[in-house]
């Protein structure tokens, strides 16, 4: 043995039992990893209690102060020391793990605050006096007598004073109470039966959050709450979800395609009513929307899954954001389904947005003298019957100055052609749902009348969709031809290899056969026709990434629709190419009964819908 070998040492490590403060401080980075997360523990403690109405107050986005009331059924004077201890809890009784029905259940969040913060817990049952209990820095004062009328008051000031050094992590006041804001927003979505108020208290008392408790039934309470918190616009472009699988519940909101994001900030995924941020969820909504949108936009959704406790592990995570499902397949294939299913039985709808960002691209003239529309009758005398008579046969041309009574006032510019109006046909095809073609204009916009509007349509966009749907239909009847390689291309994938080679049915589904060839080895023995030649490793190396990051795959079909989407498009009717006043109507009517044709296949709207009111209001005529 080498003398002075740093890595051998004389004195042998003496292991220790670490003191309650010291575990408690640990415990606390796991579950306490900002206000934000402090605010969420309360919160739950609060919802468990059976609170029908939560107030958080927050100072300096939570660094100085939170305070979370709730009108539950409050703790006695005994339960104010247990409920500060380790691992105390009413949630379970440690018996089975698995059956866990409450928000709540390691008994780790308010010693791991107690332990880090300034902590005080003031509490009163209904029939008993209240009382309060003090602790800092893990230090656990005296129970003494309080003022309180009701449920419980948990007041945590000076988070991390006891851990300075978890200070220096913290990001600024506004970006902790935005996160504050997130929190409380996900748990009044899972919760709309219970009213929430999130004021900032920094200076001035500032309410910036507050929803009442709704009332009725399940999914008229759930659109009202979402409404509150996401917007009037998502719930108007939002199709409600209701559906089940082997015991598997999902219900909620999903928006339509032409009503994306651009991040992912607008999903909102619950499992038996905890909010979750779990990959195998957040893929399986990526791929129900993958035909639908461009890789650079994101779907809107607030989604719920409820199923039996043991049929899911939420003891995955001490901060309970991660779920893990007994069988993930079935929770994936439920969301991917049930999804389709709604945005297929949407036809042609698209989001109202796109008529309101039409809208708001006009802009009236600019002048520097307001204009008046109408005469005031006030300041005004309205011209007699025989001056409006006179005036309108001044203006009106007259036969003997050149003009044919039956000639048009003006030529049709080459970029537009009004179609000769049918009035038979028009009356019976305004009340389909995009109207009657009327004109095309620039020889590729289609415009059609409604009973109460316009249609503005996109030929090509529109055209290119029917024709991709076209296409997969006859892809899912005869299925997906493959090429044989005369050589198989073999790829050595390491320890990667099992989980690839699990998949191989479903690949094979797709036109990709693969088997195992040799330890972490597999042989690729065929591909997909309609992909050409294939840089196989390449593939199978991408699959693997996805399955990574998402927990599932749909990198191979999505390329063999992007090859059915580029084949489309240069199928389609072309920008430029005029169209008679019957072929324009059938295009509407078969935008009418294909699924999914309110967008193009990269996501955009192929159709614009204004209201007749709508635009009365552009020329002030309301």
């Amino acid at each position: 043995m080498p003398l002075g070998d740093p890595n051998i040492s004389d004195t042998r490590p003496v292991i220790r039992q670490l003191d309650d403060a010291a575990i408690n401080r640990i415990a606390a980075g796991e579950v306490v990893e900002r206000p934000a997360s402090a605010v969420k523990e309360l919160v739950e403690n609060a919802i468990d209690a059976g609170a029908r109405r939560v107030t958080i107050e927050v100072a300096h986005g939570g660094k100085s102060l939170i305070r979370v009331t709730d009108d539950g059924c409050g703790m006695g004077p005994g339960d104010l020391p247990l409920a500060l201890s380790r691992h105390a809890t009413s949630k379970i009784d440690g018996s089975d793990l698995l059956n866990i029905r409450s928000f709540g259940f390691r008994g780790e969040a308010l010693p791991s605050l107690g332990a880090v913060g300034r902590l005080t817990l003031t509490s009163r049952t209904q029939g008993d006096t209240a009382h309060e209990l003090r602790v800092s820095g893990g230090e656990m004062g005296r129970v003494k007598p309080a003022a309180l009328s009701r449920g419980t008051v948990v007041e945590l000031r000076d988070l991390f004073y006891a851990t300075p050094a978890r200070l220096k992590f913290l990001r600024s006041d506004r970006a902790e109470m935005q996160a504050i804001s997130d929190v409380v927003k996900r748990l009044a979505m899972a919760e709309p039966a219970i009213g929430f108020t999130l004021k900032d208290v920094t200076e001035a008392e500032r309410v910036t959050f507050r929803v009442d408790a709704e009332q009725g039934e399940l999914f008229a309470a759930l659109q009202s709450r979402l409404a509150a918190i996401l917007g009037r616009e998502f719930a108007e472009n939002a199709l409600a979800i209701d559906a089940d699988r082997e015991g598997l519940r999902l219900t909620g909101y999903a928006a339509l395609p032409t009503y994306s994001r651009g991040s992912a900030v607008a999903q909102y995924l619950f499992v038996n009513g905890r909010p979750v941020r779990d990959k195998l969820l957040v893929g399986a909504l990526r791929a129900a929307y993958m035909d639908f949108l461009s890789r650079d936009r994101h779907p809107a959704a607030a989604l719920f899954i409820d199923c039996p406790p043991e049929r899911v592990d939420v003891n995955v995570h001490p901060a309970k954001s991660e779920v893990r499902f007994r069988e993930p397949g079935v929770a994936r294939g439920l969301i991917v389904s049930a999804l389709r299913h709604a945005l297929a039985e949407a036809g042609h709808r698209a989001s109202t947005t796109v008529a309101g960002a039409t809208l708001g691209a006009f802009r009236p003239e600019p002048t520097d003298q307001p204009r008046i529309y109408q005469m005031d009758r006030r300041g005004w005398d309205r011209p007699s019957p025989s001056t409006v008579a006179a005036a309108r046969d001044w203006q009106a041309p007259a036969a003997q100055d050149g003009f044919a009574e039956d000639a048009p006032l003006w030529e049709a510019p080459p970029s537009a052609r009004v179609e000769p109006p049918q009035p038979d046909t028009v009356a019976h095809l305004q009340d389909k749902p995009l109207g009657a073609a009327r004109a095309q204009l620039h020889e590729n916009y289609i415009l059609a009348q409604t009973r109460d509007g316009m249609v503005l349509v996109d030929q090509h966009a529109a055209h290119e969709r029917l024709v991709y749907e076209r296409l997969k239909r006859q892809m899912a009847d005869h299925g997906i031809a493959r090429q044989a390689l005369l050589i198989p291309e073999i790829v050595n994938l390491g320890g990667d290899a099992d989980r690839l080679l699990d998949r191989a049915g479903e690949l094979e589904k797709l036109g990709l056969i693969i088997e195992a060839f040799g330890p972490g080895t597999v042989a690729v023995r065929e591909t997909p026709a309609i992909l050409g030649e294939v840089n196989a490793e390449a593939l199978l190396r991408d699959i693997l990434d996805e399955l990574d990051d998402l927990g599932d795959s749909t990198m191979l079909q999505s390329r063999i629709e992007a090859i059915l989407s580029r084949v489309a498009c240069h199928g389609s009717v072309r920008s430029g190419r005029r169209m008679s006043a019957d072929e324009m109507n059938a295009l509407l009517r078969e935008m009418e009964a294909t699924p999914h044709s309110g967008q193009c296949n990269h996501g955009r709207p192929t159709y614009v819908e204004l209201k007749l009111a709508d635009i009365e209001r552009l020329f002030g005529r309301t």
